[in-house]
C-alpha cells in the first residue's frame, strides 16, 4: 500500500499524480480506472472518444472529501493511460462511419456499393475487436482482485466489461441510467453499435438476469416491444412517468425503493451521461430534453449500497468534450464519487 503519510488530501492535486492527484501506482490501488477510447458508432454529436484525457486532467480540481464516500480513496484510485492503438483505431473508423452513415440517410442501397459494404464490414469487425481487448485488459484485473471502473467512449464500450464480470460473479443485474433504451437488434447495420449495447448484452451473456432502466425518454417501437415481450427481465422506468409520479405526490425515495426491489443481489451500474438533464453535460453525443438532477441519480446508487446489494462495477460513458471544460469538470465529478461509493460497497 501507498505509503500516505507525507500525502496532504486538502492540498491543490499534485500534477505529477495519478488521476485525482492520488499517489498510487497501479499495484497499490484498490480500483482501477479503465479508459476506452472508442467512438465509431455514434450516430449525433463526437468526442467521447477522447473524454477520458480531459477528464483526467479536471480530475486535479476535485476535493477528496466525499460524504457519502468518506475516505474509500485511501484504498488507491488508479486511471491507466489511453491506449493510443486503440483511440487510432477509432478515428480511422469513425471517419468510414461518418461515410457510411451519410450515404444512407440518402437512402441509397448499401449492397449495390462495394466500398460501403466494405466500410461497414470493417467497422463491425473494429467493433468486435474492441470488445475483445476490452474483455481480456478487464479480466485482467478482475483476476488480480481489482474493482474496475470503465470509462468510456460510447456506450457500446461496456459490453467487454460485463462479460469478463459475468464469468467472475455469476449471475447478476444492470442498474442503467439513460436517456435510450439501447436495445435495438442493431443500428444503422452496425452489429456492436452504442444504440445496441444492451440488447447484445442479454442476448449474449447468460448470468445477465435483471436490466433495471430509469430515466428513459427516447426509444422506438421495437425497443418498447422488446420492453413488453420480455416477461419482465427488462423494466424501464421512463422519465416521463417519474416526473408524473413526483407531479401527483409520491417522494423520489419511494420509488426509488421501487427500482431497487427489482434489483438482484449483484448489481452493475451502467451511467450514460445523457441520463441527466443536459445542462450537467451539454456535449454529451445523443441529447435529448429533460432527464436526472445528479444527485438523484446519487441517491439512488446510495440507497442500493444501503440495502445490502453488492455493486460489482461501473462504467460512464457518452461524456462530451466542448469549448470549456464543464462536461469534463462534471464527469470528473460524477467519477469520484462512483469510485467512492463502489469501493465503500465492497467494505474497504
Amino acid at each position: 500500500m501507498a505509503d500516505l503519510s507525507q500525502f496532504d488530501p486538502n492540498a491543490v492535486g499534485n500534477p505529477n499524480n495519478n488521476v485525482f492527484g492520488l499517489p498510487f501506482t497501479e499495484e497499490e490501488a484498490r480500483l482501477v480506472i479503465l479508459p476506452v477510447p472508442w467512438e465509431v458508432t455514434v450516430s449525433y454529436g463526437a468526442g467521447t472518444s477522447r473524454a477520458a484525457e480531459h477528464i483526467f486532467k479536471a480530475s486535479k480540481q476535485v476535493d477528496l472529501w466525499d460524504v457519502d464516500g468518506s475516505q474509500g480513496w485511501r484504498n488507491g484510485f488508479f486511471m491507466r493511460e489511453v491506449d493510443r492503438k486503440i483511440l487510432m483505431k477509432s478515428d480511422y473508423l469513425r471517419k468510414e462511419a461518418e461515410l457510411y452513415i451519410d450515404y444512407i440517410s440518402k437512402g441509397d442501397s448499401i449492397e449495390k456499393n462495394k466500398f460501403m459494404c466494405k466500410s461497414l464490414k470493417e467497422i463491425n469487425e473494429g467493433s468486435a475487436y474492441m470488445n475483445q481487448w476490452v474483455y481480456e485488459q478487464s479480466k485482467a484485473l478482475l483476476e488480480k482482485n481489482k474493482l474496475v471502473a470503465l470509462l468510456g467512449g460510447d456506450h457500446s464500450t461496456s459490453l467487454g466489461y460485463l462479460k469478463a464480470l459475468a464469468e467472475k460473479h455469476g449471475q447478476f443485474g444492470i442498474l442503467q441510467i439513460d436517456a435510450h433504451c439501447d436495445l435495438r437488434k442493431s443500428y444503422e447495420n452496425f452489429l456492436y453499435s452504442h444504440a445496441s449495447v444492451m440488447y447484445n448484452a442479454l442476448q449474449e451473456i447468460p448470468e445477465l438476469t435483471k436490466l433495471v432502466q430509469a430515466g428513459i425518454r427516447d426509444f422506438c417501437e421495437e425497443e418498447w416491444q422488446y420492453i413488453a415481450n420480455s416477461d419482465f427481465k427488462v423494466i424501464a422506468y421512463l422519465d416521463k412517468e417519474i416526473k408524473e409520479r413526483k407531479y401527483e405526490g409520491e417522494t423520489w425515495k419511494h420509488i426509488v425503493e421501487e427500482i431497487i426491489r427489482h434489483l438482484p443481489q449483484k448489481v452493475y451500474l451502467s451511467f450514460d451521461i445523457d441520463g441527466l438533464d443536459r445542462k450537467h453535460s451539454p456535449n454529451t453525443g445523443t441529447p435529448v430534453i429533460s432527464g436526472f438532477e445528479t444527485e438523484e441519480v446519487f441517491y439512488l446508487i446510495k440507497k442500493i449500497t444501503e440495502s445490502g446489494r453488492q455493486l460489482i462495477g461501473f462504467d460512464l460513458v457518452e461524456i462530451g468534450v466542448g469549448q470549456t471544460d464543464w462536461d469534463s469538470n462534471v464527469g470528473a465529478r460524477i467519477l469520484w464519487r462512483l469510485c467512492n461509493l463502489l469501493v465503500k460497497n465492497q467494505g474497504a
